[in-house]
């Protein structure tokens, strides 16, 4: 009786156990591509590309560049989805590289910036960027390398820690129709970045077309197109990256 009795709880065990398993890979199944997206993931005349183990990088075509950032991916975003806006942002004279997170998460690679650094000693000034949990995640790294990184752009995010005591340029970037709007625009995301902090609301805006993908779930429909937006955030990343330092020549 008891031998059964254990039997029957071990099954039980390994049913939850299944549930668990399958739930899991379900939430944890990254947001579709789009096609442009892929399409993205060649060199152009103006900008060369490659793929480092994973690590997405864009650069200009002559290699003349001083300035680079990194991105970090929102949660189940897979990196290619912002492959043009880094695009876009590279052929204006920088170099991009966008890191992969452990299961889509930047909440496991905080540190992933480190290796994107170590890889280009060329470089001599770096910011990140980062949307959703990454931009919340990119905020983590940089309050813990505030020597290392002088610029910041928030894509549809805020600072979860605050950097208002830093020598940072901060920009925060969102959709008016973001669902999370309020939050990054409000009294604590304004507390906790430096006091100079800019932030660009833009106006039809939502979460999702701060990349290339689908399937973001409870974010309002956008009433701009995904390519307005898209240049949006790329002209005001720029400009944040212009006031670090000009393109090289």
């Amino acid at each position: 009786m008891r031998s059964r009795r254990l039997r029957t709880i071990g099954i039980a065990l390994l049913v939850v156990l299944g549930v668990l398993i399958v739930g899991a890979a379900w939430w944890l199944q990254p947001q579709p591509l789009l096609p442009q997206a892929t399409a993205s993931l060649a060199s152009t005349p103006e900008v060369a590309f490659r793929d480092v183990n994973g690590r997405l990088e864009w650069a200009p075509a002559d290699g003349t560049y001083d300035t680079g950032l990194v991105v970090y991916p929102g949660a189940k975003v897979p990196p290619a989805a912002y492959g043009p806006l880094a695009q876009a942002i590279a052929a204006q004279g920088y170099l991009v590289a966008i890191t992969p997170m452990p299961l889509n998460l930047a909440v496991f690679g905080i540190n992933q910036a480190d290796a994107v650094i170590a890889a280009h000693p060329e470089v001599e000034t770096w910011a990140m960027a980062g949307h959703s949990l990454g931009g919340s995640m990119a905020a983590q790294y940089v309050s813990g390398n505030p020597k290392a990184i002088s610029g910041l752009a928030f894509w549809a995010a805020y600072a979860a820690t605050d950097l208002s005591p830093l020598d940072l340029a901060v920009t925060s970037i969102y959709g008016s129709l973001d669902a999370g709007a309020a939050r990054m625009s409000g009294s604590e995301a304004h507390s906790n970045v430096p006091a100079d902090a800019v932030f660009v609301e833009i106006p039809g805006g939502n979460h999702e077309q701060m990349g290339w993908y689908t399937g973001q779930p409870n974010d309002p429909p956008a009433t701009i197109s995904r390519e307005d937006q898209q240049a949006q955030v790329a002209a005001a990343t720029v400009a944040m990256l212009r006031s670090l330092a000009p393109p090289a020549p």
